[in-house]
C-alpha cells in the first residue's frame, strides 16, 4: 500500500480508501461487511470512507460495528453530512443545526469520539456559506473533526468556502468529487485551485460504477444484479456510461490493461491515482477478494506513452467539461 499526505495537511491516508456506499446496510449484511473491513486493513487500507446518509444511516452503523476494537489511531474515518437523514425540514442540508446534530449521531453510529475527516456532500444554496463555515470550525474546535473537506462542490464554491476556513482559523483541506477515466471535469478547474489552495482529492467512482471493469458489454446482457441491470436484465441504455459507443472503447482498453499487468478494475484505478492532485481512490466491495485485486494499483506507475494511449482509445467520449461538476445539478 501507498500512503499519500491529504493536501498539504500532515495527514496521511492510504492511497485506496475504503468506501461503503450502496453496500453496508443495503447490498451486504454486518458480517459481511466486517469480512470486508478487516481484509482491508489486512491489505494496508487504513483510510474508510462513508455517510451519514448512506443506506439511511445503517452505513456508519455497520462501519463502526466492523471497525470496533481497532486501535483508533491506527485508521482514518471519513463522513459526511448534507442529504436527508430523517423526514423533518432541517433533517438535511449544511444548516448550523442540521451539521451540529449529525456530527453527534454519526460519532454515536461510528463509535468514536470523533472523525478525521468531516465533510460536507454536496453545498447548499439554501443556507448562508458563513453559517455552514461557522458551523465546522466550531466541530473542529470541539476536537469533533480534525479536518475539514468538501464534496462536488464548484471552483467559486471551493475558494468562498476556502476563504472563509481561514478567516476561522482553519483550512479546506479536501475535495471529493467523481473521477475516473471517464468522466474528468475537475481536471480543467477544481484541481488547479486545489493544487493552489492546498486541497487533495479523494475520489469516487473510479471504476465508473462498475463501467470501467469491462463487465458491460455492447450490445450483451447486463450482468445479474448490477447497477445498470433493468428487472428484465437488459442494460439501463440511457444511462451515458452505458452507450454502445463508451462501451465499445472501454473493451478497447483491455489490451493496455494486459500491457500494464493489471485486471481491468486494477488499471482503473491505477490511471486515478496518476493524478498527482489525488490523494486518494475510494473503492467498495461487497467480496473481500474485490479489494485483493484493486489493491494491486496503489504501487502501480504508468508510463506517460500508456497514459497517453488510453487517451486515443477513448477520444471523444470523455467528459470534460466544468460545467458537469455535480453542484450545478443542486441548484435551485
Amino acid at each position: 500500500m501507498q500512503y499519500r499526505k491529504l493536501g498539504n495537511s500532515g495527514m496521511f491516508v492510504s492511497a485506496i480508501a475504503y468506501g461503503n456506499w450502496t453496500t453496508h446496510g443495503e447490498q451486504i449484511g454486518q458480517d459481511a461487511a466486517t469480512s470486508c473491513v478487516r481484509t482491508a486493513l489486512d491489505l494496508g487500507i487504513t483510510t474508510f470512507d462513508t455517510a451519514d446518509a448512506y443506506a439511511a444511516t445503517k452505513a456508519e452503523s455497520a462501519l463502526g460495528e466492523a471497525l470496533h476494537g481497532v486501535r483508533r489511531e491506527s485508521v482514518e474515518i471519513f463522513t459526511k453530512v448534507y442529504f436527508p437523514t430523517g423526514d423533518g425540514k432541517n433533517d438535511r442540508g449544511l444548516s448550523r443545526k442540521h451539521i451540529m446534530e449529525s456530527i453527534n449521531g454519526s460519532l454515536r453510529r461510528l463509535q468514536t469520539d470523533y472523525v478525521d475527516l468531516y465533510q460536507a456532500h454536496r453545498y447548499d444554496y439554501q443556507t448562508p456559506l458563513e453559517e455552514t463555515m461557522q458551523a465546522f470550525a466550531d466541530i473542529v474546535r470541539a476536537g469533533k473533526a480534525h479536518y475539514i473537506g468538501v464534496s462536488e462542490w464548484t471552483v467559486e464554491e471551493i475558494r468562498g468556502g476556502a476563504a472563509l476556513a481561514e478567516e476561522l482559523g482553519i483550512r479546506l483541506v479536501s475535495n471529493q468529487p467523481q473521477y475516473n477515466m471517464l468522466w474528468r471535469v475537475i481536471e480543467p478547474e477544481v484541481v488547479p485551485l486545489s493544487q493552489e489552495l492546498g486541497l487533495g482529492q479523494i475520489v469516487w467512482s473510479p471504476l465508473a460504477q462498475g463501467v470501467l471493469t469491462g463487465k458491460y458489454t455492447p450490445g450483451g446482457a447486463a450482468p445479474a444484479a448490477s447497477r445498470f441491470s433493468t428487472e428484465s436484465g437488459q442494460l439501463k441504455a440511457e444511462h451515458p456510461y452505458v452507450q454502445t459507443t463508451v462501451l465499445e472503447r472501454v473493451q478497447s482498453l483491455r489490451p493496455l490493461a494486459e500491457q500494464a499487468g493489471l485486471s481491468m478494475a486494477a488499471f482503473a484505478v491505477a490511471w486515478v491515482l496518476q493524478n498527482p492532485n489525488v490523494s486518494a481512490a475510494i473503492v467498495g466491495a461487497s467480496r473481500p477478494e474485490q479489494l485483493e485485486d484493486n489493491v494491486t494499483a496503489a504501487s502501480v506507475v504508468l508510463e506517460p506513452a500508456l497514459l497517453a494511449q488510453v487517451d486515443q482509445v477513448l477520444g471523444n467520449v470523455v467528459e470534460r467539461d466544468p460545467a458537469k461538476v455535480e453542484s450545478f445539478l443542486q441548484r435551485p
